[in-house]
């Protein structure tokens, strides 16, 4: 069978060697430096001639994490890779993915020419913030879900009293998964923004009086909604309110507005490293989900199997 290489970015290598211990292997070599004014300059450290290679790196701001990924899949592609795999556990800029007013970007679908250009073969993340970003590549995508990393922890727990909520209209569908397999009932609550990271007002459409509620996200980032979405909550009666988002992006405030809000708990994994700790954060591997997905793309077997099983 053909070799497989791990690589790491800089920014993921906390991730990088869980997913490496979970597939049985050591991180291969690769040396990142940067001239003075910041420039990235990777040197990959050994042969991956006609292998099949793996870039495992979460591209946050800053932009010099996607930069950095663009630059080890172009060394090696010039060094003649056999395949190669853009492991992107957190999908940056995945949040501009329509033309929704005049003369902005779809910066999604710039990225995703930019992973083409620079010769990835085919891409693998978890939660895309918008299903139909797989759309924008014209090579294939391995979209993992993180229903495989939060459900087996909320099964542990009683849930014949919790309710699943969507914190705003367009996490519907998402939410809408979790409350099909707990049998449990489904609220929303709909928001409107009047600029990006503030939300202006928000209404609960359904029943959560006494009820425990689990709210269902994708990502936070100042985490504004959901801390408004748990106030709101439990102004109409809800005992308890947790959240569970599977990119901890919390920018700017975010960890304050957490600390402050009406949120009892967040479970989130570990797409993205947690700046500072929290006694209200929790943070679930995503390793072993990642390293069997890297297994069977190389082995050639169903990826959506392996997610579908650990449902």
């Amino acid at each position: 069978m053909v070799d497989i290489k791990l690589f790491s970015g800089q920014n993921s290598r906390y991730l990088a060697e869980k997913i490496a211990a979970n597939y049985g292997q050591n991180l291969s070599r690769i040396d990142i430096q940067k001239f003075s004014d910041g420039e990235i300059h990777p040197v990959i450290q050994e042969s991956v001639r006609g292998a099949y290679v793996f870039f495992i790196q979460s591209t946050p701001s800053p932009p010099s994490n996607i930069m950095e990924l663009l630059l080890m899949i172009d060394a090696a592609k010039r060094a003649s890779a056999g395949y190669i795999t853009a492991v992107i556990p957190y999908f940056g800029y995945a949040r501009q993915d329509r033309k929704d007013q005049p003369r902005v970007p779809i910066s999604a679908k710039l990225i995703a020419n930019l992973l083409e250009a620079a010769g990835a073969n085919r891409v693998m993340t978890m939660d895309f913030h918008a299903d139909q970003i797989q759309g924008f590549f014209d090579i294939p995508v391995d979209h993992l879900r993180s229903e495989a990393v939060f459900m087996p922890y909320l099964e542990k727990y009683d849930l014949s009293n919790t309710i699943f909520a969507a914190p705003d209209v367009g996490g519907v569908k998402r939410a809408r998964k979790y409350a099909k397999v707990f049998n449990t009932p489904l609220v929303i609550c709909d928001k409107q923004r009047i600029k990006p990271n503030e939300v202006a007002e928000m209404t609960v459409i359904g029943e959560v009086e006494g009820k425990d509620v689990i709210i269902v996200d994708d990502l936070a980032d100042t985490a504004g909604t959901l801390c408004r979405a748990a106030d709101v909550l439990k102004e109409k009666g809800a005992l308890n309110v947790i959240a569970i988002c599977t990119h901890p992006v919390l920018s700017g405030k975010a960890y304050e507005n957490i600390e402050n809000s009406q949120l009892s708990k967040l479970i989130v994994t570990d797409t993205i490293p947690l700046t500072k700790e929290s006694e209200k954060i929790t943070v679930l591997e995503s390793g072993r989900l990642f390293a069997r997905a890297i297994r069977n793309t190389h082995e050639h077997k169903s990826i959506a199997a392996l997610y579908l099983e650990d449902l």
